[in-house]
């Protein structure tokens, strides 16, 4: 395949490139109507102070196009800097204006249609021969390529600056909320940030490897805690309003990637719900933490939780270690199973008679305890969590 003519390939006429500066002011103000008619995004661009940059952009583009064809440059000799610098600002400037790239990518087409049906024009006008016109024509599109590579590259860099700035501002909201910062200091942040705050936000724990997929299925406006001491290979999301009947989306959203939902919290106390979180986290839960708050709760405090049960276990501390497990697991089914036989039995996976005979081992050692409401609550939490008689 030929290989595309470059700019300096080719060396236009001194008089027709004064002709083609002269027409120059109309090339680009037809240019802009043409991009104002097809390309919906940029309809409004024009009006504003945008519109002159944009306006001035095209001027430069196309006079740094006729500079270079104006004279044949040396081997190594650098291209005309100016247009390629301005196509690189004009990119920046459309990806602060939230245009996409895709947006100006066409605008640059259409106008180098436009700029060379009317440059062309020129050409033939003054007698410019069917060899140079074929020239032309390729250098024409090769500098656009470049002018537009230029621009491309300008709006990538801003927006990857931008989302980098935003992203820091994000993560001073999180940092803030986790550690306790003064309402009116997370107010600002978020003011920076141009972060809408919610009315709840719910804390999720997060394998690293499932970040990316999860980000997708939650609120756009989560914010993300990343290399936090307490959590290995894992990151903390807190995601907007997912309260209410709008916790089983996150939940379906979580399903299968070990992820932990703390509860949903006023937005300012979000840390309570990580630190709910982190508790499941310690005990080897999974998934809802609501569906987890008896074991929360009785574990809140391990060290009563352990008195507890030397205290009203106390009855079976003289019995062999294995004959107490039982006995321990026993009682503890017939509290749960408020004394149904069949079904401590069931639970147990041994004979009514098996259970009988424990049962009576059982009143023997506690006596009337089992019979007081005082008592049969202490035994209820001591064993809520593990039949065990200690830990």
């Amino acid at each position: 395949m030929a290989r595309r003519s470059s700019v300096s390939d080719l060396v236009l006429p001194p008089e027709l490139v004064v002709a083609m500066r002269a027409a120059l002011p109309t090339v680009a103000e037809d240019v802009v109507a043409a991009v104002i008619e097809e390309v919906p995004s940029y309809t409004d661009a024009f009006s504003g102070p945008m519109g002159e940059t944009i306006r001035s952009a095209v001027q430069l583009a196309l006079g740094g196009f006729l500079s270079q064809v104006s004279e044949r440059r040396r081997e190594g000799e650098p291209r005309v800097v100016p247009a390629i610098e301005g196509a690189y600002q004009l990119g920046r400037g459309e990806a602060r204006s939230g245009r996409s790239s895709e947006a100006l990518l066409s605008a640059y087409r259409i106008g180098a249609g436009v700029a060379w049906q009317r440059l062309s024009a020129v050409a033939v006008e003054n007698g410019v021969d069917a060899e140079v016109m074929a020239s032309f024509a390729q250098a024409v599109w090769a500098y656009i390529d470049e002018v537009s590579a230029a621009s491309v590259s300008g709006h990538g860099d801003e927006s990857a600056t931008a989302g980098r700035v935003k992203q820091r501002l994000l993560d001073r909201i999180s940092r803030h909320l986790l550690t306790g910062a003064p309402e009116k200091t997370v107010v600002a942040a978020a003011e920076r940030a141009d972060w809408a705050p919610p009315s709840t936000l719910t804390a999720v724990i997060v394998p690293e490897s499932e970040v990316g997929s999860v980000l997708q299925l939650v609120h756009t406006g989560t914010l993300q805690a990343t290399d936090l001491p307490e959590l290995d290979a894992a990151v903390l999301l807190m995601v907007p309003d997912a309260h209410g009947r709008r916790r089983s989306a996150l939940l379906r959203a979580v399903e299968g990637r070990e992820c932990l939902v703390g509860p949903s919290r006023p937005w300012l106390q979000v840390r309570s719900s990580y630190d709910r979180a982190l508790r499941a986290q310690e005990r080897g839960l999974e998934a809802d933490t609501e569906a987890h708050l008896p074991e929360l709760v009785l574990t809140a405090d391990p060290e009563a939780l352990a008195d507890l049960r030397t205290t009203v276990l106390a009855p079976l501390s003289g019995l062999r270690p294995a004959s107490a497990a039982k006995l321990a697991e026993t009682l503890r089914a017939w509290l749960l199973h408020q004394g149904r036989r069949d079904d401590i039995a069931a639970a147990l996976f041994v004979h009514p008679q098996t259970v009988r005979y424990r049962m009576a081992q059982l009143r023997d050692l506690f006596g009337d305890q089992l019979e007081d409401p005082q008592k049969v609550l202490a035994l209820t939490i001591a064993l809520g969590v593990s039949p065990e008689p200690s830990e």
